[in-house]
């Protein structure tokens, strides 16, 4: 699917936003979570097609690191952006972090940046407990998310949707 590209500033070089065909998925990060109770994974998806954006993959996946590699590198086969939510915390079961960003090629450190900024906003210093990120791997875009629904409303509106097909458009040159 094609998505009109016409909401961008006028100062935006054509060539940095192209129509491209764009396909997505969502992992969630839980121990305690299942398709009926992924409300942070069901959020992302809403965003998603509400986007535009088709979603050809949806997985569950325990606070393993070699279970969430294992699921970043099957949905990297099948989309070209993946979003993660879950296991960003700083308990000792969070792990999607020390899982997911050794698979970065290019890590895009202003996402985790504006999202901790944008979440100081509205949550106060607690924000600085995210490890939100974000980058590049085999040119597809991950981001992982906290899990909690304002922070993927957050993410999704203020940062994911507007900028997606900009992050790839570069990715994929």
């Amino acid at each position: 699917m094609f998505l009109s590209i016409n909401h961008l500033s006028d100062t935006m070089n054509p060539e940095h936003v192209q129509p491209i065909p764009i396909t997505t998925g969502v992992i969630t990060v839980s121990s305690t979570r299942n398709s009926e109770t992924d409300s942070s994974g069901k959020l992302i998806t809403s965003h998603l097609i509400q986007a535009g954006y088709p979603m050809n993959h949806y997985v569950i996946v325990t606070d393993q690191m070699n279970v969430i590699r294992e699921a970043v590198i099957s949905g990297l086969k099948q989309c070209d952006c993946l979003i993660i939510n879950g296991g960003t915390g700083l308990t000792s079961d969070d792990c999607t972090i020390e899982a997911v960003e050794p698979l970065y090629e290019k890590k895009i450190d202003g996402f985790g940046e504006l999202f901790r900024m944008k979440s100081y906003e509205e949550i106060g210093t607690s924000a600085m407990l995210s490890r939100a990120s974000a980058g590049i791997i085999r040119k597809h875009v991950v981001f992982c998310l906290p899990g909690s629904n304002a922070a993927v409303k957050l993410a999704m509106t203020s940062l994911i949707i507007p900028e997606l097909r900009h992050i790839l458009t570069h990715a994929k040159k």
